[in-house]
């Protein structure tokens, strides 16, 4: 039998487990022969149709999620009628619902799984020609001879730290920039907006075995772990025994994992300010700093505890540590979000990230939609269209702000300046959101140079007192001097003056000079100073006077 796997994603630089933990459990197994056609959700579903057709499999499979679902069905319909024989069989989040309706409306699915498929995929594997075997496999969805829609309920791994890691799968993707690191199965927490919000009970490798997988993806040479636990500090005694796991392999690789802040024990805070810096990467999962609203998403730990220990984590000198909020939440108002962001800028959020909610099928909050008085979209991504706090326009709204903090607050160059005016002036965001959609550019795609310019722009127009900080931040971003943001920097023939407070960096006779004058006095100002005769280059120098 060949089987061939269609890994869909949504860019090249991601890469889906489900096929190396797949094959890894049932690579010995020499009736099946593998195949794999990779692609993005960008490319031509006819040419992906085609190239799967060329192979002639006799099982198709693949993962669904929110962000390829409608490119995967347009390509896999496409195979099914070019090769009516091929057996189609779907795993993946998408099939965490009800898959009744799914599969009465694309009958050319033969079965879906729900849940975790690395003990069941190999039995429905044995029984694949006999459907009358399929009732006794837990997970698998399916329509009978009669039409009838069965389900066997939801597939958990029951052995989790006897699977095969999928790193020994010929299959795992060692030419992405990073790799993601499953350590856990499962979530303590019982966030309504999760799809693993009921996924009980946690299961865990043990801390030899994630050393065992880090060592061969360190042989492999890659730098960047993506940890996929759900709550990392959930455990403060496991979370330390994995810190300390992770020391061994610094600074060749750095971890990307997110952390509850409410749960931080006095005794992690300790550890985290011992690691080095750029160990850790860390997302802070908050979703609103408001209690009713995380009361009513079921979200554990108080609020409170919650805002200390952002703050604690967003304080960290030796690492960035990113936050997220999720308009949409049943209770959370629009002035609400302004108000929560100016909050976490003024923590020092390493980013701030603003996602609107999204109904995922299995979800608590789904299947309490109508009660919550949430409207959302029937199709991928299920995003919320209004609540009863939220309307059509601010939900609008919330999306363009998130435009707006993509693109200046988490933008390295403009972050500085960004949170100086989001902290002294509470009308910015409301001035400058207006301000991108009344020039039409909320919604395009900008360069570094453009959002600069944007940005100086509006501050020399409406926020005068801070057009020179906007000039500073342009020149460390190594920016043009001949564009407009470096109008008042002067650039021929600069002497240094006679006293000057050195602000970073070591002057030497051979660096080019500029001089920005702030203020009314024109010998007032910044000195930045340049390695080369090359412009567009950051300074390597700074001082004032």
């Amino acid at each position: 039998m060949k089987l061939l796997w269609l890994d869909l994603n949504s860019s090249y630089a991601h890469s889906s487990l489900a096929l190396p933990a797949l094959h890894a459990q049932i690579a010995d197994d020499n009736a099946i022969e593998w195949d794999i056609v990779s692609a993005t959700i960008n490319e031509n579903v006819g040419m992906v149709a085609g190239e799967i057709y060329r192979r002639r499999p006799d099982l198709l499979a693949a993962t669904v999620w929110l962000f390829n679902h409608e490119q995967l069905l347009h390509i896999i319909s496409r195979v099914k009628a070019l090769l009516p024989q091929c057996c189609i069989v779907l795993g993946g989040p998408e099939f965490l619902g009800d898959n009744e309706f799914f599969l009465h409306g694309n009958p050319f699915v033969s079965c879906v799984f729900r849940g975790e498929g690395e003990e069941v995929f190999p039995q429905w594997i044995t029984h694949r020609n006999n459907p009358s075997e399929w009732k006794n496999i837990p997970g698998l969805c399916y329509l009978d001879s009669h039409g009838n829609y069965i389900d066997n309920g939801i597939a958990r791994v029951r052995d989790f730290h006897h699977l095969v890691p999928p790193e020994k799968s010929r299959f795992f993707n060692w030419s992405k920039p990073f790799v993601q690191l499953e350590t856990t199965r499962g979530c303590f927490n019982t966030c309504a907006f999760c799809v693993s919000g009921g996924e009980k009970p946690v299961r865990t490798l043990s801390i030899e075995a994630i050393r065992e997988r880090l060592q061969i993806i360190h042989r492999h040479g890659i730098k960047n772990v993506r940890v996929l636990d759900r709550t990392f500090n959930y455990n403060t005694r496991r979370a330390k025994e994995l810190l300390e796991l992770f020391l061994e392999f610094a600074p060749d690789i750095r971890f990307h994992l997110e952390m509850h802040p409410a749960l931080l024990s006095e005794e992690l805070k300790e550890e985290l300010k011992r690691l080095p810096e750029g160990l850790l990467h860390l997302e802070a999962g908050i979703q609103s700093l408001r209690e009713p609203v995380l009361v009513q998403s079921r979200r554990m730990g108080r609020l409170s505890d919650a805002l200390e220990g952002l703050k604690f984590l967003c304080a960290l000198p030796n690492m960035e540590t990113h936050a997220d909020l999720i308009a949409g939440l049943p209770l959370y108002h629009l002035s609400e979000i302004f108000e929560d962001i100016r909050v976490l800028a003024e923590y020092g959020a390493g980013e701030i990230q603003l996602e609107s909610l999204k109904l995922l099928p299995g979800t608590e909050m789904r299947r309490r939609a109508e009660e919550l008085g949430i409207q959302y979209s029937p199709f991928p991504p299920y995003e919320v269209l209004q609540t009863r706090e939220i309307n059509v326009d601010e939900l609008q709204t919330a999306r363009q702000l998130s435009r707006l903090l993509d693109g200046f607050y988490n933008a390295p160059a403009w972050q500085g300046i960004t949170r100086r005016l989001i902290l002294d002036n509470e009308t910015f965001l409301h001035d400058f959101l207006e301000h991108l959609i009344r020039i039409g550019l909320i919604d395009q795609p900008m360069s570094l140079e453009k959002r600069g310019l944007i940005l100086y722009e509006f501050c020399k127009r409406h926020y005068p007192e801070y057009q020179s900080e906007a000039s500073i931040a342009w020149i460390e971003a190594g920016m043009s001097l001949k564009k407009l943001p470096a109008e008042r920097v002067k650039t021929k023939r600069q002497v240094p003056p006679g006293h000057w407070e050195v602000l970073y960096g070591e002057y030497r006779e051979n660096l080019r000079l500029c001089f920005l004058p702030v203020g009314e006095e024109e010998n007032r100002g910044y000195w930045f100073g340049f390695e080369s005769e090359i412009q567009k280059i950051e300074p390597v120098f700074k001082a004032k006077n």
